[in-house]
C-alpha cells in the first residue's frame, strides 16, 4: 500500500517510466556523483533512481513542493533550477517561495519583477544573502522571465535575532503593524522537532543543562520556530492568493526534512494540502554506495550530493573566523 504522502505522484508513474531514459545532468546509476554540481535522485517510496523530468511528472498533483538544501551547495541549486523549469513545463501556474528573502522585503522583490529595479538594487534593498548570484539568481530570473510570483518567505532577520536573545516575549514589544506580519501562533508544537534541534545545537532535550544555557537554547529554538511558522504561513497565504498555483518552496533542509519544521507547521495548519518534500543526503565517503532506504524518512524524494570541502584544518583559524563572523553580525538593538 502506498504511504500517506505518495498519492500526489501516483498518476505520473507511467509517464515517469517513459521519461526515465532522459537523465539529463543526473545519472540513473547507483553511483556517487562525479562533481559538486551533480546529484543522484531517488524516489524514497520505491527506492528507485529518478530523473528530474520523471520527478516533476510524479509531482503533478502536489500543491506544495518543498526542496531542502545545504545552503551554497552547487548540486542543490542546480537541481532546484532544473526542477523549477520541469515543474513549470507541465504546470505553468507556479509560485516560487524563498527562505533567503525576509517578508518585509516583499515590496522590493515585486519591484524587481516589475522591472522597476536592477539586480544590484534588488540585492542591496532586499538584503540578499551573499551567495544570491551563485545560488538563487537562476530561480529568480526564471520566475521573472515567466512572469511568476515570488514570495519572500522568511521572518524578518532582526526579529528572529531578538527572539533568540530575549525570548518569546520580545514579540509583544513589536509595533502592531509589524507584529501582524508574523504568525498569530508563532510557537507550534511539532513532535520530535525540539529534541532534534537541541541535539543538533549540542544541548539535550531532557532539561539537564545549566539554567542559563537551557534558556539560551530554548530561545534559539523559539527563533527557529518563528522562521518555520512564518514560512508555513507565507505558503498558506500564497495558496490563498493563487489558489490554482503550485508552490515551489526553497529552504534549508533542517526546516523540512523528516516533515518537521515548516512542513510540520504547514501540515498542522492546512492538512488538506498535498505537500511533497525533497531532501539532500551528503555522501561522506565519495565512493560510498547510495542507500536511499537508510534515509527514506527524510522526504518523498532524496538527492545524494558530494560533501563540500573542509573550510579549515587549523582549529585556531576556524575559531578566529567564527569569532569574527559573530562580531560582525551583532544585529539590531532589541530594546
Amino acid at each position: 500500500m502506498p504511504s500517506p504522502h505518495a498519492y500526489f505522484y501516483l498518476p505520473g508513474l507511467l509517464a515517469a517510466a517513459l521519461l526515465s531514459g532522459c537523465a539529463g545532468l543526473q545519472t540513473e546509476a547507483r553511483e556517487a556523483p562525479a562533481t559538486l554540481y551533480e546529484s543522484v535522485a531517488f524516489n524514497a517510496e520505491s527506492g528507485q533512481p529518478v530523473t528530474i523530468p520523471a520527478m516533476a511528472q510524479q509531482l503533478t498533483g502536489a500543491d506544495v513542493i518543498v526542496v531542502g538544501e545545504y545552503h551554497g551547495h552547487q548540486a542543490a541549486h542546480l537541481l532546484q533550477s532544473n526542477l523549477q523549469a520541469a515543474l513549470h513545463h507541465q504546470h505553468p501556474k507556479q509560485v516560487l517561495a524563498l527562505e533567503p528573502f525576509d517578508l518585509d522585503h516583499q515590496n522590493v522583490i515585486d519591484a524587481y519583477l516589475a522591472e522597476e529595479l536592477g539586480e544590484e538594487e534588488l540585492i542591496e534593498d532586499a538584503g540578499a544573502w551573499n551567495n544570491y548570484k551563485a545560488s538563487y539568481r537562476p530561480l529568480m530570473e526564471f520566475a521573472r522571465r515567466q512572469q511568476l510570483p515570488v514570495i519572500a518567505a522568511n521572518a524578518p532577520a532582526d526579529t528572529v535575532r531578538c527572539v533568540g536573545r530575549q525570548g518569546p516575549d520580545y514579540l509583544a514589544s513589536l509595533p502592531p503593524a509589524r507584529r501582524t506580519l508574523l504568525p498569530e501562533e508563532p510557537w507550534p508544537d511539532i513532535p520530535g522537532y525540539r529534541s532534534k534541534f537541541l541535539n543538533t545545537m549540542g544541548g539535550n532535550s531532557h532539561g539537564q543543562a545549566p539554567d542559563a544555557s537551557r534558556e539560551r537554547l530554548d530561545n534559539a529554538y523559539r527563533a527557529q520556530l518563528l522562521r518555520d511558522s512564518t514560512m508555513a504561513d507565507r505558503i498558506i497565504q500564497a495558496r490563498q492568493r493563487y489558489p490554482d498555483h503550485q508552490v515551489l518552496m526553497i529552504t534549508g533542509t533542517f526546516h523540512s526534512e523528516q516533515r518537521l519544521g515548516l512542513v510540520g507547521v504547514l501540515e498542522q495548519r492546512r492538512p488538506d494540502l498535498r505537500v511533497a518534500v525533497i531532501s539532500p543526503v551528503v555522501l561522506e565517503d565519495d565512493g560510498a554506495d547510495l542507500k536511499p532506504g537508510e534515509h527514506a524518512a527524510k522526504g518523498n524524494y532524496l538527492y545524494f550530493v558530494l560533501p563540500l570541502p573542509e573550510q579549515y584544518q587549523d582549529e585556531d583559524r576556524r575559531n578566529a573566523a567564527m569569532k569574527k563572523q559573530f562580531s560582525q553580525a551583532r544585529g539590531p538593538d532589541c530594546q
